[in-house]
């Protein structure tokens, strides 16, 4: 058997065992099926743009710069570039599986997900098969702007270098969230909940009736290969 279904069928059976909540968690991207709309709205939010900081995010060391890592970044985004061509167009993405994510809310970026690619990419990463598309809305559809990576919430910061270098680029985690109580995210107060909210912890969102998630999803990257310079390219 190769090695590539070999992969596939562990993705398979791993998501197959595991509770809704922890396969959205391997896809990396947020759809919990079991929040409401506001919980979603909250969470994309978090993830608009390319700032990454207080205590609801934890970000990867950063390493100091090789020649050889800026070259294995450079073969990533040649790949990842050649390979979402085609994804310019909308429409194609979604025929090859990708799901657009909280389209009622407006949003700066609108992530289009194919969990499958999520389920693999916990175990395997294949720089041809980002888990999520970027595209930003325009007055007659979307344009592809980039893409994200993912990884198992489980990965270490070796594994996480040895996917794209934490020399050139830093992955991020979405942690220290504090839910409101079940039942009551429409009339929540969102200044204090949720992945921008005042409460980052435990004890605090126990005080509150919150349900308290040390870390939600897996670990994130967002890359940009049409932009003109190396730091908004690869945002850290």
């Amino acid at each position: 058997m190769s090695g590539r279904r070999t992969i596939g069928l562990i993705a398979l059976a791993a998501l197959a065992a595991a509770p809704a909540w922890a396969q959205q968690e391997h896809a990396g991207h947020p759809q919990p099926p079991q929040e409401s709309q506001p919980v979603e709205a909250a969470i994309n939010q978090s993830m608009a743009g390319h700032q990454h900081h207080g205590p609801h995010f934890r970000l990867t060391t950063l390493r100091a710069e090789t020649p050889e890592d800026c070259a294995r970044a450079d073969a990533i985004l040649n790949t990842l570039r050649e390979a979402i061509e085609k994804y310019k167009d909308v429409r194609v993405a979604e025929a090859d599986g990708y799901r657009i994510f909280a389209p009622d809310f407006p949003q700066p970026e609108y992530h289009f997900t194919n969990y499958w690619y999520g389920a693999l990419a916990a175990f395997n990463f294949d720089p041809a098969r980002p888990t999520s598309l970027l595209y930003r809305k325009t007055a007659d559809g979307f344009e592809l702007a980039g893409a994200m990576y993912t990884a198992s919430r489980l990965a270490g910061e070796d594994d996480l270098d040895a996917r794209i270098p934490l020399s050139v680029t830093r992955w991020h985690a979405h942690v220290n969230i504090c839910l409101p109580p079940a039942g009551e995210e429409r009339t929540a107060d969102w200044t204090r909940y949720g992945p921008r909210g005042a409460i980052a912890a435990e004890e605090d969102c126990r005080a509150a009736n919150g349900r308290w998630r040390p870390q939600i999803f897996g670990w994130m990257v967002h890359v940009y290969p049409y932009e003109s310079s190396p730091e908004r390219i690869w945002p850290r």
